[in-house]
């Protein structure tokens, strides 16, 4: 019973943290990963879908709205002209900058996970 509740305040740490995320940079939790995930590298959409472990189709979605931001293009593979990647724009770098000095507070459950895995 222990495990589940930690693992239930970990969720609302989550919820909480995504909510003053959205706020703070007005957009999504999972838009953010898509940034975070294309940082130094370009990635197919199965690829960044695989690092954020979400379907094929919400990958999609979120690829396109964090396209039409202006923060990823797509690029042709070299290879195989038939492949797409996605890497970040200037502006997405820039993005991505300020949400990594940016400095929202987590809560309890959620900082001592993170230290942990830091």
């Amino acid at each position: 019973m222990k495990k589940l509740c930690a693992i239930r305040d970990i969720c609302r740490s989550i919820t909480d943290f995504e909510a003053k995320f959205s706020k703070e940079h007005e957009m999504c939790l999972n838009e953010g990963m898509v940034l975070c995930c294309l940082k130094d590298k370009r990635l197919s959409s199965g690829e960044i879908a695989e690092e954020i472990n979400l379907t094929c189709s919400n990958t999609s979605k979120l690829l396109r709205s964090v396209e039409e931001r202006g923060y990823i293009v797509r690029v042709l593979g070299e290879r195989d002209k038939r492949q797409m990647y996605f890497e970040l724009t200037p502006e997405g770098l820039e993005k991505l900058s300020v949400i990594e000095m940016s400095d929202i507070q987590l809560t309890e459950p959620l900082e001592r996970f993170v230290k942990q895995i830091l």
